[in-house]
C-alpha cells in the first residue's frame, strides 16, 4: 500500500554530538580562544624575561649587599650577580610597595632559585638564609693553609685580612672542626681559633710551667713533632730524641722545616736544600727554629711537655710509616739502606 506523504530522512549529527545541540565550548568560549592562548604566552614570556631566576643564578653562594646601597645599586648589583634577570622590575617592585627604604644590608645565601619577588621579599625581611658551615682544621695546618679552607668553606672571610692578622700566630691557631655562619669575617675566625687555643693551652698551663720552658718553646718543638711523628708513642720517643740533641749542642736536622722554607718533602730534598741559608734551616742553625712550623694539636703539645727518655738519637720513618730507631749514626746509617729506597 502507498503512502500519500513521505518522510525526510533525519539529518545525522557529527560525531560525539547530540542532534539538534552546539557544543557549548564552541558557541560560548570559541571568540576567547585566541585571546587566552595570547595572554598565556605574554604571562609565560614576562617570566621569563623578568620573573624567572637566571640560568646561571649563583646557587649556594652568598650574595652581599652593603650598607647604605640605594634601591638602582642593589637593582644593578642582583642583576650582575645573575640574581635576578631584571633591574627594572626589582625597582618597580620597590616603588609599588613603597618598600624603597626598607631594604636590610648583609650576606643573603642565594638558595632555593627564587622568584624576582621572592628576592624582593627576603631582602626586606632580613632574610639571610644563614646556616653554620662546618669547618674542619686539621693538626698540622699552617696558618696559609688554614686561611685557605676557611676561604674556601667561607666565602665571606678575606684572606688578606686574614693573613695580615696572623702573621705572628702560627702555632696559635688551634686546630679543631668549627661551625661559621657564612658572613663570618676574617677577625672572627681568628679570634675563635685563638679563643680555643688559650681554653686548650689552659687544661696544661701548670705542666707547661713546670717543664721550664716556654709556651713558644713547646708549640715550636710541637710543630716539629705534628710532621715527624704519627703515633702518640712516636711522638714522645721523638721528643726526647729532638730535646737530647738540643741539650748536647746536636743539630735537630729536621726534615719537616723545608715544607714550610720551601714546598719540598723529605724525598724532594737535595744536598744544596740543605744549605739553604735560613733561620729555620736546622741541619744550618743548632736550636729550635725560631717560631712553629705549623699548628700542631694536643697530642703533640703534651708529647712535647712530656719526652720519653731512650738510648737513641737518630730516628727515620720507612715507607710505611713505621718508626725506626737508633743510638749512634752507624746504626742509622744501616737503617737508612735497610728501609728506604
Amino acid at each position: 500500500m502507498d503512502f500519500p506523504y513521505k518522510f525526510n530522512e533525519p539529518e545525522q549529527p557529527p560525531t560525539g554530538e547530540k542532534p539538534g545541540k552546539v557544543p557549548i565550548f564552541r558557541k560560548k568560549w570559541k571568540p576567547y580562544a585566541v585571546p587566552a592562548a595570547s595572554v598565556l604566552a605574554i604571562g609565560f614570556l614576562f617570566n621569563s624575561l623578568f620573573i624567572a631566576p637566571p640560568a646561571d643564578f649563583p646557587h649556594g653562594e652568598l650574595v652581599h649587599i652593603e650598607k647604605g646601597w640605594s634601591v638602582d645599586e642593589i637593582a644593578s648589583y642582583l642583576k650582575e650577580r645573575s640574581v635576578i634577570r631584571s633591574a627594572w622590575l626589582f625597582k618597580a617592585l620597590s616603588m609599588m610597595t613603597g618598600k624603597q627604604a626598607d631594604l636590610i644590608a648583609g650576606y643573603y645565601v642565594m638558595d632555593n632559585r627564587p622568584s624576582a619577588f621572592e628576592i624582593f621579599n627576603r631582602l626586606v625581611a632580613g632574610d639571610y638564609h644563614l646556616v653554620p658551615i662546618k669547618v674542619t682544621i686539621p693538626e698540622g695546618a699552617t696558618n696559609e693553609e688554614v686561611g685557605l679552607i676557611v676561604k674556601k668553606l667561607v666565602p665571606a672571610v678575606d684572606l688578606e685580612r686574614f693573613k695580615q692578622l696572623t702573621v705572628d700566630l702560627e702555632g696559635y691557631l688551634f686546630p679543631d672542626t668549627y661551625f661559621f655562619l657564612p658572613n663570618t669575617s676574617a677577625e672572627e675566625v681568628v679570634e675563635a681559633m685563638r679563643k680555643n687555643f688559650d681554653t686548650k693551652i689552659a687544661t696544661i698551663q701548670t705542666d707547661i710551667e713546670e717543664s721550664g720552658r716556654s709556651l713558644h718553646e713547646i708549640l715550636t718543638m710541637a710543630s716539629l713533632l705534628e710532621e715527624e711523628a704519627i703515633t702518640e708513642e712516636s711522638k714522645h720517643v721523638i721528643s726526647g730524641i729532638l730535646w737530647k740533641r738540643i741539650k748536647v749542642g746536636m743539630p735537630l736536622q729536621v726534615d719537616a722545616v723545608f715544607p714550610y722554607i720551601m714546598g719540598k718533602n723529605t724525598f724532594e730534598l737535595t744536598l744544596d736544600d740543605l744549605r739553604v741559608d735560613s733561620p729555620y734551616n736546622t741541619y744550618k742553625y743548632k736550636g729550635l727554629p725560631p717560631a712553629p712550623i705549623s699548628n700542631p694539636g694536643l697530642e703533640s703539645i703534651k708529647a712535647a711537655l712530656s719526652p720519653h727518655t731512650s738510648p737513641y738519637f737518630f730516628y727515620l720513618s720507612d715507607m710505611d710509616g713505621k718508626m725506626h730507631y737508633a743510638a749512634d749514626f752507624d746504626q742509622h746509617k744501616r737503617n737508612k739502606r735497610r728501609y728506604l729506597p
